[in-house]
């Protein structure tokens, strides 16, 4: 170990504390996505007072702190600032019924220890490029109505923070981006080095237009739309044995509205569905064999459908553990994994969509007990989940950067991305209506 490595360890041990702090102060504090402004401000007043020059309110409230002088590539660390509903926690809000069921909490405060060690002088010296620190909002999944408050609130993307801020051009100047986040899948070891791939998914709000009549006197002179839609999600059911397992589909379906009186043929119903897949060509395939479902539904029963196509996000690209980051952790006392090829984690996370224009370079991290986003979710060491990966988040940094940033850039030159800024806009305007 030499002696920056030494000192990003020494600086981020002499603050375990305050890391601590801030992430039990986040936690007791959860905010749904897009309206995380008591977090943003916490996190902004952190990185103001280390130095750094902050720039807030960035897709409502994302929180972006730099140094820009060096020359050489930019990383940027991401922590993402929302909480998970889930009103069954014991540390949910009353109010807006989030928790941080899903360790987002845990993300900002390795954020926050890596800037504490990259921001001192002598570190920072040793650098060959810039760092950026960005508390990104609204990771998790935002429902239909709510996307129409945020277009009406000038939301371009309202789909999540990362899409948003990619459209607003606030990752221009990163050439790299730096993830991390409690473990997705079942692991054992301490930390799993790597981007497992994941599903993405693309969401759709479907209104089935029926016709009233009595429910008693005369039913046969209505058209019933939650028949059509039981019809429909039937079908769908039916449909499972034509997908492919390397297709990872699943289907989701929440019925919004079925009628509106028990004694009338319901004549509207409104249903929000989710497809997710491995590809974007898997996902646009499964979402034609839904539409098709409503609409064989609504034509056998006299009915009409109205759909809204809504962004989602895209499925993560497989990446293998970098050297540099296995550098890192062996500094630690910690065991790990890297990820496979084969490795796949079902889920969908807005990250995707960073892993077509960037080298993303991820871990996940254990220290917690219990399932993501439900109401045991608990951290159980913080050590674990607060302080190794603020460490290995800053190490990796050191060993990105240091001898003129050489590791760094031969990721830059070797990665190909899917889209620019402006074909990934571009794709987004054109697959979902939302956002015309």
């Amino acid at each position: 170990m030499n002696h920056i490595e030494e000192k990003i360890i020494q600086i981020i041990d002499e603050h375990r504390e305050e890391i601590i702090a801030l992430a039990k102060d986040i936690q007791s504090h959860p905010e749904p996505g897009f309206y995380e402004e008591r977090t943003a401000a916490h996190v902004a007043a952190f990185l103001r007072g280390l130095g750094l020059r902050v720039h807030g309110g960035l897709a409502r409230t994302g929180v972006r702190a730099e140094w820009m002088e060096q020359d050489g590539p930019n990383i940027t660390i991401i922590g993402e600032l929302d909480a998970i509903g889930c009103k069954s926690h014991p540390m949910a809000d009353p109010v807006n019924g989030t928790a941080h069921a899903c360790g987002h909490h845990a993300q900002i405060a390795a954020m926050i220890g890596a800037a504490l060690a990259l921001t001192n002088e002598e570190v920072q010296a040793s650098l060959s490029g810039s760092v950026s620190f960005f508390a990104v909002p609204a990771e998790e999944y935002i429902d239909a109505d709510k996307r129409v408050r945020l277009r009406k609130e000038g939301i371009g993307f309202p789909a999540s923070g990362k899409s948003e801020l990619i459209r607003l051009g606030e990752f221009d100047h990163s050439d790299i981006i730096m993830t991390t986040h409690v473990h997705m899948m079942p692991v054992e070891e301490d930390f799993y080095l790597g981007n497992a791939a994941c599903n993405g998914f693309s969401a759709e709000r479907v209104t089935v237009r029926g016709k009233a009549a009595h429910a008693a006197i005369d039913p046969w002179d209505g058209v019933n739309a939650l028949s059509i839609t039981s019809s429909a999600i039937q079908m769908m059911g039916l449909m499972r044995e034509t997908f492919r397992e390397e297709d990872h589909v699943r289907l989701h379906n929440v019925i919004r509205k079925a009628g509106d009186v028990i004694n009338a043929v319901p004549d509207e119903a409104v249903i929000e569905t989710k497809v997710r897949a491995a590809s974007l060509e898997a996902i646009r395939a499964t979402q034609e064999k839904m539409d098709r479902a409503y609409d064989g539904a609504a034509y056998a029963f006299g009915g009409k459908i109205k759909r809204e196509p809504l962004q989602g996000y895209m499925p993560v690209i497989h990446r293998g553990a970098d050297e540099v980051m296995k550098e890192s952790v062996e500094l630690l006392d910690a065991t790990y994994r890297c990820s496979r090829p084969s490795d796949f984690n079902n889920a969908c996370t807005d990250v995707g969509d960073l892993t077509h224009l960037f080298p993303v370079l991820n871990f996940t991290f254990g220290g917690f007990e219990g399932k993501l986003h439900g109401a045991d979710f608990q951290i159980t060491d913080e050590e674990l989940a607060y302080i190794k990966p603020a460490k290995l988040l800053a190490l990796t940094i050191y060993h990105l950067l240091r001898d003129q940033a050489k590791e760094a850039k031969k990721i830059c030159r070797e990665f190909k991305p899917v889209f620019n800024k402006e074909s990934y806009c571009q794709y987004i305007r054109d697959n979902f209506s939302e956002n015309e």
